[in-house]
């Protein structure tokens, strides 16, 4: 028998909705749900904590998960130094903008929050300020001595000598690290979760990237691959669930290629520490299917997801391990980046088309129809021709993706396409093309939620809905936002939700008992 709470009088989720095939288009060009628009734009930072007798720390976060992620590390660091962090730069000590150079856009974004910055410390010349991660590698000269506008550059990898940075600052001098380490993963770091909802956690469980993209400056910013020891991924995972989250999100570049030895020459974990439930394990190297089994076995009601896998890494044992464990979420974000052979070889992308639609193949054969899929598009790369284009948009006609992150190519300085290829594609060409995919994935978007109408989904509710306190909202195995009204269910809560409607990236539902989960 199934059971439908009837919809809260005064609830506001019916109003205002627009026809399913509608789609969110960001100001720079992204198709993405409400969830991914907050997490790639909107800045984030750091909380106010009790500061007795403690130095001020302002941190804020631009770009990617890893980012907030690190700045979560950054945080832990400097509380162990007696600082507390607090939300506003008005109050601020020290101030640590931690930032992305993965788009020029991103990076004149931190630039005039400097220029801001520099007249705010004027007024208060004691103030400190630090450019932590990718664009402080990339522009260490320029932000120290030719722009003057910060006290202190940090890479990436040199968060913990952040006090000692501080104080160099605080005599006068400016303070430079951007040592990029082969074997630095904070392993032993508990992050201060910051803008948590105290549900859904990041865990880092590799740095850097050894795919070497034409296209891409990670390489170079976040330096060479190394994973973390399997072990204190899994204890973080546990802990956080023993703190009352309910998911975790496993984050890399590629984190089809973690590996873990735990016999590698720099220690880590031996073969005696690999016991426990879903670490009974001999001393082999851990792969990422195999962690994701350790991960999931912390407990049934411990979501798991993972971003990003790559195309040439993702293999049927991972898809395996996904169908084996309710838990580990049915969502995949697998960058395309191009559907044309010849542009993906110029973007070093090490695969073909044929290559990842055999990828796409397995994850229906595998997973089935319901499996969520996104993935990354760049339009307009150097010598694209127009065929070449057309390939790409056939490519998401036979995909037809959830959603997507599409881009034009924006050439960044150091990239071995900067220095080897022409950025010969003009401007209006590759915005006309950006266009023509973007109006392609309005549409598989919409059919890609159609599917789910009249289906019953399993939804952790992450907290209020953003238009009305009376509904709640929360996110299905496919990594789509649903909205329903709130009753008696609370945050970290698993409900059933029966969609009824559809409206942008989001699904609309109602309450259900007694009834299968279809999905």
């Amino acid at each position: 028998m199934l059971h439908i709470h009837s919809t809260n009088k005064n609830s506001k989720w019916t109003e205002n909705r627009k026809p399913c095939t509608d789609l969110m288009i960001t100001s720079t060009l992204k198709i993405l749900s409400d969830t991914d628009k907050e997490a790639c734009e909107l800045v984030k930072v750091s909380e106010d904590e009790p500061a007795v007798d403690k130095k001020r720390l302002f941190i804020e976060s631009y770009g990617c998960q890893m980012n907030f992620s690190d700045s979560e590390i950054v945080a832990a660091v400097m509380r162990n130094a007696d600082f507390a962090t607090t939300s506003t730069e008005d109050n601020a000590d020290v101030i640590f903008l931690n930032t992305c150079a993965i788009r020029d856009n991103a990076e004149q974004k931190v630039r005039n929050r400097l220029k801001q910055l520099n007249n705010l410390k004027k007024k208060r010349p004691g103030m400190i300020i630090g450019v932590l991660g990718c664009m402080a590698e990339r522009l260490k000269t320029k932000l120290l001595d030719e722009e003057k506008m910060v006290d202190i550059v940090a890479g990436p990898d040199s968060y913990r000598d952040l006090p000692r940075l501080v104080e160099e600052a605080e005599t006068g001098q400016k303070a430079v690290n951007v040592f990029l380490s082969r074997e630095e993963t904070y392993a032993d770091i508990s992050p201060i979760r910051l803008n948590s909802n105290g549900i859904t956690a990041y865990i880092s469980i590799m740095r850097g990237c050894d795919n070497m993209c034409s296209f891409c400056v990670v390489p170079y910013t976040r330096g060479r691959e190394r994973s973390r020891d399997a072990h204190s991924i899994v204890e973080e995972a546990r802990q956080l669930f023993n703190d009352g989250y309910r998911e975790v999100t496993l984050l890399g570049q590629n984190v089809d290629s973690y590996k873990y030895s735990p016999l590698a020459p720099d220690g880590g974990v031996n073969s005696t520490s690999l016991t426990g439930e879903g670490l009974g394990r001999s001393a082999a190297a851990v792969g990422f299917a195999e962690l994701l089994e350790m991960v999931a076995m912390v407990h049934p009601d411990l979501r798991v997801r993972f971003s990003t896998s790559h195309p040439k890494d993702i293999t049927d044992d991972v898809l395996w391990m996904m169908k084996k464990y309710d838990n580990i979420c049915k969502y995949i974000h697998l960058p395309a980046q191009s559907g044309n052979s010849r542009v993906l070889k110029l973007m070093n992308r090490t695969y073909d088309r044929d290559w990842y639609v055999q990828k796409i193949d397995r994850i229906r054969a595998i997973l089935g129809e319901e499996c969520g899929i996104s993935t990354d598009m760049i339009t307009g790369f150097c010598t694209e021709t127009e065929e070449e284009h057309q390939e790409t948009l056939s490519l998401m006609e036979y995909v037809k993706y959830d959603y997507a992150y599409l881009f034009a190519y924006s050439e960044r300085p150091g990239t071995p396409a900067a220095k080897k290829l022409k950025d010969d594609i003009s401007e209006e060409v590759k915005k006309r093309r950006l266009q023509e995919v973007i109006a392609l994935q309005r549409q598989h978007s919409g059919e890609r939620n159609h599917m789910s109408l009249g289906k019953v989904y399993k939804v952790l509710v992450e907290g209020p809905s953003k238009r009305s306190d009376a509904d709640l909202c929360g996110r299905n195995d496919q990594n789509k936002v649903v909205i329903f009204p709130r009753w008696q269910h609370q945050k970290g809560d698993y409900v059933h939700v029966l969609v009824t409607e559809c409206s942008s990236a989001t699904l609309l539902g109602q309450v259900v008992e007694g009834e299968t989960v279809l999905s």
